[in-house]
Protein backbone atom coordinates (compact mmCIF):
# COMPACT_ATOMS: atom_id res chain seq x y z
CA UNK A 1 0.00 0.00 0.00
CA UNK A 2 3.04 2.44 0.95
CA UNK A 3 4.53 1.57 -2.43
CA UNK A 4 1.32 2.58 -4.29
CA UNK A 5 0.79 5.88 -1.98
CA UNK A 6 4.20 6.99 -3.92
CA UNK A 7 3.54 6.36 -7.07
CA UNK A 8 0.56 8.47 -6.28
CA UNK A 9 2.72 11.05 -4.88
CA UNK A 10 4.84 11.14 -7.93
CA UNK A 11 2.55 11.22 -10.70
CA UNK A 12 0.87 14.23 -9.14
CA UNK A 13 4.03 15.61 -9.32
CA UNK A 14 4.67 15.55 -12.48
CA UNK A 15 1.26 16.13 -13.36
CA UNK A 16 1.39 19.66 -11.77
CA UNK A 17 5.08 20.54 -12.66
CA UNK A 18 3.82 19.46 -16.44
CA UNK A 19 0.38 21.93 -15.73
CA UNK A 20 3.14 24.61 -15.07
CA UNK A 21 4.94 24.47 -17.86
CA UNK A 22 1.97 24.14 -20.27
CA UNK A 23 0.82 27.16 -18.79
CA UNK A 24 3.99 29.26 -19.30
CA UNK A 25 4.20 28.02 -22.85
CA UNK A 26 0.49 29.13 -23.23
CA UNK A 27 0.77 32.69 -21.72
CA UNK A 28 4.02 33.02 -23.91
CA UNK A 29 2.32 32.00 -27.21
CA UNK A 30 -0.48 34.38 -26.42
CA UNK A 31 1.91 37.21 -25.82
CA UNK A 32 3.62 36.09 -29.56
CA UNK A 33 0.61 35.81 -31.25
CA UNK A 34 -1.27 39.49 -30.17
CA UNK A 35 2.38 40.79 -31.17
CA UNK A 36 1.49 39.32 -34.45
CA UNK A 37 -2.03 40.28 -34.83
CA UNK A 38 -1.00 44.04 -34.16
CA UNK A 39 0.20 44.07 -37.62
CA UNK A 40 -1.97 46.26 -40.18
CA UNK A 41 -4.47 43.85 -41.67
CA UNK A 42 -4.88 43.52 -45.22
CA UNK A 43 -7.57 45.66 -46.83
CA UNK A 44 -10.62 43.59 -47.53
CA UNK A 45 -11.05 45.26 -51.05
CA UNK A 46 -8.84 45.31 -53.81
CA UNK A 47 -8.67 48.37 -56.16
CA UNK A 48 -8.12 46.69 -60.14
CA UNK A 49 -7.67 49.32 -62.72
CA UNK A 50 -10.83 51.33 -63.93
CA UNK A 51 -12.14 49.34 -67.05
CA UNK A 52 -14.93 50.39 -68.95
CA UNK A 53 -17.57 47.36 -69.27
CA UNK A 54 -20.86 48.92 -71.10
CA UNK A 55 -23.10 51.91 -71.42
CA UNK A 56 -26.48 51.69 -69.65
CA UNK A 57 -28.16 51.51 -72.73
CA UNK A 58 -27.00 48.11 -73.41
CA UNK A 59 -28.50 46.89 -70.46
CA UNK A 60 -32.09 45.09 -70.54
CA UNK A 61 -34.04 44.81 -67.35
CA UNK A 62 -33.31 41.36 -65.51
CA UNK A 63 -30.95 40.12 -68.59
CA UNK A 64 -27.83 39.39 -68.24
CA UNK A 65 -25.03 41.23 -70.03
CA UNK A 66 -21.50 38.79 -70.32
CA UNK A 67 -18.48 41.00 -69.71
CA UNK A 68 -14.84 39.83 -68.31
CA UNK A 69 -13.70 42.11 -65.41
CA UNK A 70 -10.43 42.38 -64.01
CA UNK A 71 -9.15 40.43 -67.41
CA UNK A 72 -9.90 38.27 -69.81
CA UNK A 73 -9.81 35.24 -67.66
CA UNK A 74 -12.81 36.14 -64.68
CA UNK A 75 -16.10 36.37 -66.19
CA UNK A 76 -18.70 38.09 -64.89
CA UNK A 77 -21.79 39.78 -65.86
CA UNK A 78 -23.54 42.85 -65.66
CA UNK A 79 -27.07 43.39 -64.51
CA UNK A 80 -30.02 46.10 -64.50
CA UNK A 81 -32.87 44.55 -62.09
CA UNK A 82 -34.89 47.37 -62.46
CA UNK A 83 -35.37 48.36 -58.64
CA UNK A 84 -32.68 49.59 -56.24
CA UNK A 85 -29.97 46.61 -55.31
CA UNK A 86 -27.45 46.56 -52.65
CA UNK A 87 -24.48 47.82 -54.13
CA UNK A 88 -26.09 48.60 -57.59
CA UNK A 89 -25.50 52.06 -59.50
CA UNK A 90 -27.01 54.04 -62.00
CA UNK A 91 -30.10 56.68 -62.24
CA UNK A 92 -31.89 53.75 -60.61
CA UNK A 93 -29.01 52.24 -58.45
CA UNK A 94 -30.32 48.86 -59.99
CA UNK A 95 -27.29 48.30 -62.14
CA UNK A 96 -24.83 45.23 -60.69
CA UNK A 97 -21.78 43.12 -61.72
CA UNK A 98 -20.73 39.94 -60.43
CA UNK A 99 -18.04 37.35 -61.11
CA UNK A 100 -20.07 34.31 -62.60
CA UNK A 101 -17.20 31.43 -61.17
CA UNK A 102 -18.35 29.76 -58.38
CA UNK A 103 -16.63 30.68 -55.17
CA UNK A 104 -16.19 27.01 -54.14
CA UNK A 105 -14.94 25.18 -57.22
CA UNK A 106 -15.35 27.59 -59.57
CA UNK A 107 -17.95 26.08 -61.95
CA UNK A 108 -19.32 28.59 -64.21
CA UNK A 109 -22.62 29.79 -62.81
CA UNK A 110 -26.08 30.50 -64.03
CA UNK A 111 -28.39 33.45 -63.56
CA UNK A 112 -31.68 32.47 -63.05
CA UNK A 113 -34.35 35.88 -63.77
CA UNK A 114 -37.17 34.63 -62.45
CA UNK A 115 -35.93 34.42 -58.50
CA UNK A 116 -32.58 36.66 -59.66
CA UNK A 117 -30.22 34.23 -58.37
CA UNK A 118 -27.02 32.94 -59.60
CA UNK A 119 -27.27 28.86 -58.80
CA UNK A 120 -24.06 26.54 -59.58
CA UNK A 121 -24.61 23.53 -61.36
CA UNK A 122 -21.67 21.69 -59.49
CA UNK A 123 -22.94 21.53 -55.99
CA UNK A 124 -26.07 23.85 -55.87
CA UNK A 125 -24.67 27.24 -54.29
CA UNK A 126 -27.32 29.97 -54.99
CA UNK A 127 -26.36 34.05 -54.80
CA UNK A 128 -29.11 36.71 -54.38
CA UNK A 129 -27.74 39.19 -57.17
CA UNK A 130 -30.50 41.81 -55.09
CA UNK A 131 -28.58 41.40 -52.04
CA UNK A 132 -24.82 41.83 -53.07
CA UNK A 133 -24.40 38.36 -54.04
CA UNK A 134 -24.98 37.13 -50.42
CA UNK A 135 -25.13 32.97 -50.44
CA UNK A 136 -27.90 31.88 -49.59
CA UNK A 137 -27.19 28.16 -50.32
CA UNK A 138 -25.09 25.34 -50.86
CA UNK A 139 -21.88 24.58 -50.09
CA UNK A 140 -19.74 27.78 -50.89
CA UNK A 141 -17.95 29.34 -48.33
CA UNK A 142 -17.90 33.20 -49.34
CA UNK A 143 -20.96 35.34 -51.03
CA UNK A 144 -20.32 35.52 -55.01
CA UNK A 145 -17.24 38.18 -55.86
CA UNK A 146 -19.40 41.38 -56.50
CA UNK A 147 -17.96 44.32 -58.88
CA UNK A 148 -17.65 48.15 -57.65
CA UNK A 149 -18.98 49.98 -60.44
CA UNK A 150 -19.13 53.30 -61.58
CA UNK A 151 -21.39 55.13 -64.08
CA UNK A 152 -20.11 58.39 -65.64
CA UNK A 153 -22.55 61.19 -67.08
CA UNK A 154 -22.02 59.31 -70.41
CA UNK A 155 -23.78 56.56 -69.07
CA UNK A 156 -20.54 54.35 -69.57
CA UNK A 157 -20.33 51.63 -66.75
CA UNK A 158 -16.79 51.10 -65.68
CA UNK A 159 -15.53 48.58 -63.04
CA UNK A 160 -12.99 49.81 -60.65
CA UNK A 161 -12.42 46.85 -57.78
CA UNK A 162 -13.88 43.66 -56.64
CA UNK A 163 -15.45 42.90 -52.70
CA UNK A 164 -14.82 39.46 -52.88
CA UNK A 165 -11.60 36.80 -53.71
CA UNK A 166 -12.03 35.80 -57.12
CA UNK A 167 -12.10 31.73 -57.83
CA UNK A 168 -8.66 30.68 -58.45
CA UNK A 169 -6.89 33.53 -57.48
CA UNK A 170 -4.61 33.76 -54.12
CA UNK A 171 -5.29 37.06 -53.86
CA UNK A 172 -6.95 40.07 -55.91
CA UNK A 173 -4.24 41.37 -57.24
CA UNK A 174 -3.18 41.41 -60.97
Amino acid sequence: MQGCRRLVEVGRRQFLKGSGTMAAGAVAASVAGSRRAAATPAPARVDYPSNRLANVADLAVNEPLEIAYPDADSPGVLLKLGQAADGGVGPDGDIVGFSTLCPHKGYGLLYDPSDRVFNCPGHFSRFDAEHGGMQIWGQATQNLPQFQLRVDDRGDIYAEGVDELIYGRLSNVL
